[in-house]
């Protein structure tokens, strides 16, 4: 049996780690002493590697409860939990679009700051200067319905 910090020394996790994702209800199997300490078995421990590799995916807590429950409902639940990491990879998916939309987005600002360094462009970074530039962003710069903006 082990410790909360032997656990820790064990997985790589934090022992905060440890005690929330115990607390949580992740690691089932996990026991608990006389002076109501947790105890961690080898099945413990597992547990303990399982939920870090889903948490290293992304995969936030609440999935990883359910994907608990449904291990330990059996063999029975692998479709189940087989739609569970479809719909985690399509989530992580989307979010890695949104990522290279973000690095396109900072690549071209770069791009631009390195341009007016170089004195090839004016700042259109900095908001002080947008009334002297307005006429060059069209597409940013638009008239409300109060007037112009």
């Amino acid at each position: 049996m082990h410790t909360v910090k032997e656990a820790a020394q064990i997985t790589g996790l934090t022992e905060h780690a440890i005690r929330f994702y115990t607390d949580k209800g992740l690691v089932p199997s996990v026991q608990r002493n006389q002076n109501n300490i947790r105890m961690f078995d080898e099945e413990s421990i597992n547990w303990l590697h399982g939920i870090k590799c889903l948490k290293q995916s992304g995969m936030p807590i609440e999935i990883i409860k359910i994907y608990v429950d449904f291990c330990l409902e059996g063999d029975s639940t692998i479709p189940q939990r087989y739609t569970l990491m479809m719909e985690h990879r399509e989530a992580a998916l989307a979010k890695f679009e949104e990522a290279k939309q973000h690095l396109a987005h900072l690549e071209e600002k770069t791009a631009l700051y390195q341009a007016i360094m170089e004195n090839r462009s004016l700042d259109t970074t900095n908001p002080a200067n947008w009334d002297r530039i307005k006429h060059m962003h069209g597409d940013v710069f638009y008239a409300s319905s109060a007037g112009e903006v």
